[in-house]
């Protein structure tokens, strides 16, 4: 038997055949269909075609929106061309967001002439940060006390009726406008991208926000909960200048790029415009921490009774006169407000009744407030006074409780005395403040009361003064003293 070898054939000689199989495959495809018959339609409607445009999104570009929103800075110009645009924002620095009426003719009549609510939100853009939302921004409270970090510039906006921040919702403000009329509303944004990173080597990476604006509109009872419209934006923020400097560094590295590589980004844009998106869920987060209580119980001061010494009773507890009631209207407790010099602060409660004030926490009002005022607003709130440097006990002899003693003395039989005793708490500790106090427990004016004695053990009067007033007012306590009218 002969073997015959085969020598490999050469590229060339492989390719040429392909060819010739590929065109001869092709060859009668245009007779079969006819010169006509072929077009790039029929081809899309086969079945497979159909099952794909089907699970495609609707088609938005023509789409008019009811409302669009522009915010007045400009994005990056390292973003590509189907990417979603980025925008570079300065810490606290306000920028403008022009809220526009886009609707056409006839679109809507419901809200003609009257008024919609926006909310404006900065929530995280990464999934993986939205699911621990609550958890990052409670820290970032903990570490940023009394700030915020979304705020409305009330002074320089335009168009914005009745702004709120809810003081339990940092990242959220809310307000009122008129579609028909100019509206621009200034934001500032208080946090920075790089405090929700964890630090890696050498440096950090700052995580993007969305900033999203949800507008209602009112329902029939005047509630402002039929959702309208939404849109977004991706943004980062950065310290003071440090947006306007990576703006400078994104332009400069695509100068330097080729032509062919820069075709492959976006232009950077003067302003940013919102695109539309789902509606922000309501999420209602339970605040584990106290609320400030309230004891109708402790509006008067206590009365110790008995036959015995008043030494045996348990200290009161001293309550402010003008505490604010629960069930006090918004109106009462905005005088309550004044009464106690919390005028300033008038404004941001508006609406607040007395239950609503009384549920802040201790954080939520250092937040509204600030650390200063925002602990004696809650000092208010809780009641809380100053606690009383002594406490006294005194009661009022009668005439019959005087012949009664005496008979007793003189060894008599004698009823027992039923004495009431009255409570007199001392701050200042002197002769001065226990007289005033005396006499607006026995309704007399203090010019009546010349003089105040304590009666010593041996039966002796001393004179109360401020002189001696460390070592009279120590024992005042457990010795009777008597006033001298």
């Amino acid at each position: 038997m002969a073997w015959a070898l085969k020598l490999p054939l050469t590229d060339e000689v492989i390719e040429s055949g392909l060819v010739q199989d590929f065109d001869a495959s092709l060859s009668g495809i245009g007779q079969e269909l006819g010169a006509g018959a072929y077009s790039m339609s029929d081809v899309l409607a086969l079945p497979i075609f159909k099952q794909e445009e089907s699970n495609l999104p609707p088609d938005t570009d023509n789409k008019i929106l009811p409302f669009q929103y522009v915010l007045c800075a400009a994005t990056s110009p390292a973003v590509k061309l189907h990417d979603e645009t980025l925008t570079y924002l300065n810490q606290g620095q306000s920028y403008e967001i022009r809220m526009l009426d886009n609707r056409k003719m006839g679109e809507l009549p419901e809200i003609t002439g009257k008024m919609v609510k926006s909310i404006i939100r900065v929530v995280f853009h990464d999934r993986r940060l939205q699911y621990t939302e609550h958890q990052q921004l409670e820290g970032w409270r903990w570490n940023r006390p009394g700030d915020r970090i979304l705020d409305l510039d009330i002074p320089m906006s335009v168009g914005m009726i009745d702004p709120r921040a809810n003081p339990t919702q940092l990242n959220t403000v809310e307000f009122l406008w008129d579609p028909s009329k100019r509206t621009s509303v200034f934001i500032q944004v208080h946090c920075i991208s790089t405090e929700f990173t964890m630090r890696k080597h050498g440096g950090e990476k700052g995580v993007p926000f969305r900033i999203q604006i949800d507008t209602f509109k009112e329902n029939e009872g005047g509630e402002y909960t039929e959702h309208l419209h939404s849109a977004s934006c991706q943004v980062k923020v950065f310290k003071p200048k440090g947006a306007d400097r990576k703006q400078k560094t994104d332009r400069e590295k695509m100068e330097k790029r080729a032509p062919q590589e820069k075709e492959k980004y976006q232009p950077s844009y003067e302003t940013t415009i919102l695109t539309e998106c789902s509606p922000w869920p309501e999420v209602t987060y339970v605040n584990n921490s106290p609320s400030p209580g309230f004891n109708s119980t402790h509006n008067s001061f206590p009365v110790a009774e008995g036959n015995g010494s008043p030494n045996h009773q348990p200290e009161p507890v001293v309550q402010a006169a003008d505490n604010l009631l629960p069930a006090a209207t918004p109106q009462d407790a905005q005088q309550w407000l004044h009464r106690n010099r919390f005028s300033p602060f008038c404004r941001l409660f508006t609406n607040f009744s007395g239950a609503d004030l009384l549920k802040l926490t201790r954080e939520d009002v250092i937040q509204i407030c600030g650390p200063a005022d925002g602990i004696r607003l809650f000092n208010a709130l809780k009641g809380r006074v100053v606690r009383p440097r002594l406490t006294i006990y005194v009661c009022q002899e009668s005439q019959q409780a005087r012949e009664q003693q005496q008979k007793h003395e003189n060894g008599d039989a004698a009823t027992s005395t039923f004495f009431v005793y009255h409570a007199i708490y001392l701050e200042e500790l002197t002769a001065a403040e226990l007289t005033e106090k005396i006499a607006q427990l026995f309704n007399i004016s203090p010019r009546q009361i010349s003089q105040i004695f304590k009666q010593g053990p041996t039966g002796i009067h001393v004179l109360v003064s401020d002189e001696v007033r460390t070592a009279f007012f120590s024992t005042l306590s457990s010795l009777p003293c008597r006033c001298l009218s």
